[in-house]
């Protein structure tokens, strides 16, 4: 259909390339400190003694050479303004071992270098990177990517057929592949681990870095099926996935001591088995994260054929946030929702990032362009990126774009107490208790999208210090306010 001539302007102005400068980066220094971020608590906090928040996406290029292109229609100069004008203030970055150890013991420089054009024009801009050992399916040979081909070993099973996403992870030939990874056949878990210190010395000391994300969804292998329960797996998640992710984490700690490393949960945990990671045993580490993704089922095996709205997500989506809190709570962990979404489920989109909001969780939504990925829930339906055209910046879906840019605190002078905004009318509250910190709290308040009119600001227990209808709302806390208090409503 015809879109409204406002509509088409809109949709033109958000997608505008902008000039190749970044834009100026606010509190980009902090006595000498790279800006990266440390944990605190559950919380992210960075060199000027700020709880950071991030709303970002996942950058993941799934098929060979596994880095996206710089071109349109993979990432440019171009890309990297959009996510910054649109206050996405982090990427999580798909380096994946096949492509950063394609042969045994030996480390593809180029590879990292094509990742580090990316990471540089994310960082110009103020956007936070996490780095991500991504797989699905472990490798081509079952339909997926992530491992490379030597470090594929499933005994010489044949793979007669496929099942496609996710289904050949049940194939027995995918499975004994995973199988031989947890018992560290042939001592793979040392490749896996080199290639990991080879990414840590390279960026351990770059600006606006926020951590490592040690394996992607790691699937269980045949034991799966002692996983499909509400309880988990806890003698999987300790003697093979909490001690394949600790040689791993030992290896990154002898090059980089000091950022984030992040865990994550078996795969059944997106669909709502618990973790049993640290419960064992604890976890060494004073600087861990829990990088956890949620995916309502029913709605991620529909979600092809273009289910929108599916009936019971929002009480599944509570259940891996419960689950997600407990092991939070247990392994002493900053947290960070790094995956959802995937779709144009609108209604998917909106129950995720208002139970964030409340759980008071920063998250990285899948997935910023299409990117003709081979592995997702919306297989070639186009729905899972932000763009009609992975080319054309002019093609943002504005419903969705409308959900996931939103009003939110991205560094805050305080602990945060509560969070809440409606995508509907732009009001938003946020709640905290103000502490010192060497930089004021900044919040993203989207203007051209949420706010045409521009918008009114009510706070207690700060001062505003930015210019009426700023898209950065800075607030100075008052000396001896307990509580700070955010009301921001459109005109």
């Amino acid at each position: 259909m015809r879109l409204p001539l406002a509509v088409l302007m809109l949709s033109a102005a958000l997608g505008a390339c902008g000039g190749s400068q970044p834009p100026a980066v606010p509190g980009a220094a902090a006595a000498g400190k790279p800006m990266q971020l440390r944990r605190e608590g559950r919380w992210l906090v960075d060199p000027q003694g700020r709880v950071v928040l991030t709303h970002g996406m996942n950058l993941v290029w799934k098929l060979a050479p596994y880095a996206p292109p710089a071109e349109a229609k993979g990432f440019v100069a171009a890309d990297a303004d959009w996510l910054a004008r649109h206050g996405f203030n982090s990427a999580r970055i798909g380096t994946l071992f096949a492509g950063v150890m394609p042969e045994p013991g030996r480390i593809d420089a180029a590879y990292l270098e094509r990742w580090d054009r990316v990471v540089q024009l994310l960082a110009a801009r103020g956007i936070y990177t996490l780095f991500d050992f991504h797989q699905d399916l472990y490798n081509e040979r079952y339909g997926g990517e992530g491992f490379p081909d030597w470090a594929t070993d499933d005994d010489g099973l044949p793979m007669p057929f496929s099942l496609g996403f996710p289904g050949n992870y049940f194939t027995p030939a995918c499975s004994r592949a995973f199988d031989n990874f947890w018992d560290n056949k042939n001592g793979i878990w040392d490749h896996y681990r080199d290639a990991w210190k080879a990414v840590a010395a390279r960026w351990k000391d770059q600006g606006y870095q926020m951590g490592y994300d040690l394996i992607n969804e790691p699937w269980p292998g045949t034991d799966v099926y002692t996983c499909m329960n509400p309880a988990g797996c806890p003698v999987h998640d300790d003697r093979k996935l909490q001690s394949f992710q600790e040689h791993v984490l030992a290896g990154i700690r002898q090059v980089d001591p000091g950022n984030v490393v992040w865990l994550e949960p078996h795969v059944i945990f997106n669909s709502g088995a618990k973790t049993n990671l640290g419960l064992l045993r604890p976890v060494a580490d004073a600087n861990l994260g829990l990088s956890w993704h949620k995916y309502c089922l029913p709605a991620a095996l529909l979600h092809s054929q273009g289910a929108q709205d599916v009936p019971a997500c929002e009480q599944y989506h509570q259940i891996v946030n419960d689950n997600a809190e407990e092991a939070v709570q247990r392994l002493q962990s900053a947290t960070l929702i790094t995956e959802f979404g995937a779709s144009d489920d609108l209604a998917d989109l909106e129950q995720v990032t208002r139970q964030a909001d409340s759980q008071l969780t920063g998250w990285q939504y899948w997935h910023y362009k299409e990117w003709g990925d081979p592995t997702t829930e919306s297989q070639e339906s186009g729905g899972q990126g932000l763009f009609r055209d992975d080319a054309d910046l002019a093609s943002v879906k504005l419903d969705k774009l409308r959900v996931l840019e939103r009003t939110y605190p991205q560094a805050t002078a305080g602990i945060p107490l509560e969070l809440s905004f409606d995508p509907a009318d732009g009001e938003f509250f946020y709640r905290y208790q103000p502490r010192p910190a060497a930089a004021p709290t900044e919040i993203y308040v989207p203007v051209a999208l949420h706010y045409p009119k521009g918008y009114t600001a009510e706070v207690q227990g700060a001062q505003v210090r930015s210019a009426a209808d700023a898209p950065l709302l800075l607030l100075e806390n008052v000396a001896g306010a307990t509580e700070v208090t955010v009301r921001v409503r459109a005109r």
